[in-house]
């Protein structure tokens, strides 16, 4: 199973988006996937319309073990290959278990280990804040694709975010390493960039190189029109705007082989 963390870390980045069209992507092509929502805001849980009782297990009781394995994971209802392990806000009770258990960055990705046969790509939204669920996602990740916003507050996330990376694999916390870096709410009038989103994205280059960057999504509604509805971009006939995601999705393939439904 190739693990990716999705994370920056500011709010607003496109962390969520990210997760979810990258998730049903894959599960569209035929890849057992697992979506983990480790966002105490629990946006990818909404978006996926998963509604729970209070007393159904959700990734606090994958992490703790408090559950049976399998109880923690729920199919996404009309979604083929599609699978959510889901989070509400009290996940941040897990913050204090992490940090007491001595090997926090790395417990995700001995919890996760047993579903390695099972799933063949394992997605995680990581939340916006260098906390210990931050880094417990970090350290389960294979690979990590950051999304930021084209504009200066997008640049110091990523910045943030990749400092953080360094810090863990400096101490052999992660072996994580950046598949790609994907620019959101790139503005443009007409068929002018903005300044900002220019210099932006400029930085954003010198920062990781060019090869690690993705092209830029532009500011468009269509997004949201399709997470509201729960379908794809080339769902909705704009198939153009999910360029970004194929183009991340082409290399995770060659990793991951042909694909086996559940």
């Amino acid at each position: 199973m190739l693990t990716l963390a999705v994370a920056s870390l500011s709010g607003g980045q496109g962390k969520t988006t990210a997760a979810l069209f990258l998730g049903r992507k894959l599960a569209q092509l035929g890849y057992p996937t697992l979506l983990i929502d480790a966002d105490p805001q629990h946006n990818l849980t909404t978006y996926l319309g998963l509604e729970l009782k209070p007393n159904e297990p959700m990734l606090l009781e994958f992490i703790k073990q408090s559950v049976e394995l399998q109880e923690s994971i729920y199919p996404v209802t009309g979604e083929d290959n599609l699978f959510l392990i889901p989070a509400d806000d009290q996940l941040d009770g897990v913050v204090d278990y992490l940090a007491s258990s001595g090997v926090g960055a790395t417990l995700l990705k001995h919890r996760l280990e047993p579903l390695t046969s099972t799933f063949k790509i394992c997605v995680i939204d990581s939340p916006p804040q260098r906390s210990q669920i931050c880094l417990t996602v970090l350290g389960a990740a294979d690979g990590l694709v950051i999304p930021a916003e084209a504009s200066l507050k997008g640049y110091g996330s990523l910045v943030r975010t990749l400092d953080l990376l360094k810090s863990m694999q400096n101490v052999r916390a992660t072996q994580a390493q950046v598949l790609g870096v994907i620019p959101f709410r790139d503005r443009w009038i007409g068929n002018n960039q903005s300044t900002e989103s220019r210099l932006a994205v400029e930085a954003m280059t010198e920062e990781v190189g060019k090869t690690l960057m993705l092209p830029s999504i532009r500011e468009s509604e269509r997004y949201k029109q399709a997470i509201n509805r729960r379908q794809t971009l080339t769902d909705l006939g704009y198939s153009d705007l999910e360029y970004p995601f194929s183009l991340l999705i082409e290399s995770l393939v060659q990793q991951l082989g042909e694909p086996s439904h559940v």
